[in-house]
């Protein structure tokens, strides 16, 4: 089993949840008790969305994917912000709705586009000392968090009602949209928070092509993508010696023709056996799955 999967995770389960149950779907469907399974990026409990997960040997693709930027859509909820910075936090302010709120909304969005410095909320995943940060948030613990440079590549007001806007937001991995609204937030002069989020896009994955958990249990097969339809390597063929030598980690010729840069790498029956690095006209395994 080898591959990607692009599961549409509704909002509650979390994703090692979602992982879990790929895992079981999966293992039952390749007949391997310790199938590797893995997601490219978490998605929150109450988000929805894109969970893009690799299978068997194509969790060693995962730092080959060049394209990370994810798209998302959600609601920025004025008046209110929480500990959490999404909508099932506790409180921590509230202010009254001046009558201009969206215009001063529409004024500062602007300023987001580009590079900007977030610092990670305590509600999160990342680590510090050995422990992730919700963890210690749960506790009732703050520890300093090192602000980290993301990219804002658009944002957009699509709406505004009467006590929310609804933004589109295209960004860089490690972005925290929960952040964001409260950074916006704080532009406009209000506390605020985030309500709900669904990630439209997770690099190539997205969401019009998400595939549903019951879906995807009644056809495994029929969900599972090719690792050439999600990074852009061309695919070279070797013959039955050159496999043979490329499986067992040695440096083979590059067949005529073949593209400079990393490739695919499949032998005489078609089958994928790892991923190699062309150096002039020889051809060096870098990903190799026997």
């Amino acid at each position: 089993m080898l591959g990607f999967v692009n599961v549409f995770k509704p909002a509650g389960p979390t994703s090692a949840q979602i992982v879990a149950r790929m895992r079981r779907i999966y293992s039952l469907h390749a007949r391997e008790q310790r199938l590797p399974v893995g997601h490219l990026g978490t998605l929150d409990p109450q988000a929805a969305g894109v969970l893009p997960i690799a299978l068997g040997k194509a969790t060693r693709l995962i730092p080959l994917l060049e394209e990370r930027r994810k798209a998302y859509a959600c609601t920025f909820v004025p008046g209110r912000s929480t500990t959490t910075g999404d909508a099932l936090g506790e409180t921590l302010q509230k202010a009254m709705l001046p009558g201009d709120w969206f215009e001063r909304l529409e004024g500062q969005v602007g300023r987001f586009v580009g590079k900007i410095e977030q610092r990670p909320p305590m509600y999160s995943a990342v680590h510090h000392e050995g422990r992730r940060l919700y963890e210690l948030a749960r506790e009732g613990r703050t520890v300093e968090r090192k602000p980290r440079t993301i990219t804002v590549y658009a944002l957009h007001v699509r709406r505004i009602e009467p006590s929310l806007a609804r933004l589109r937001i295209a960004c860089s991995e490690g972005t925290y949209v929960r952040t964001l609204c409260e950074q916006l937030g704080e532009a406009i002069d209000l506390p605020a928070h985030m309500g709900a989020l669904v990630r439209e896009a997770s690099g190539p994955f997205v969401l019009c092509e998400a595939r549903m958990l019951e879906e995807i249990a009644d056809d495994p097969a029929a969900a599972v993508i090719a690792p050439e339809h999600i990074i852009p390597f061309p695919t070279i063929v070797l013959n039955l010696c050159h496999s043979a030598d490329f499986r067992a980690g040695r440096v083979v010729p590059l067949p005529g023709g073949a593209a400079a840069g990393y490739v695919f790498v499949r032998d005489e029956a078609r089958m994928l056996v790892g991923v190699g690095e062309t150096h002039g006209a020889l051809l060096a395994p870098r990903k190799v799955f026997v």
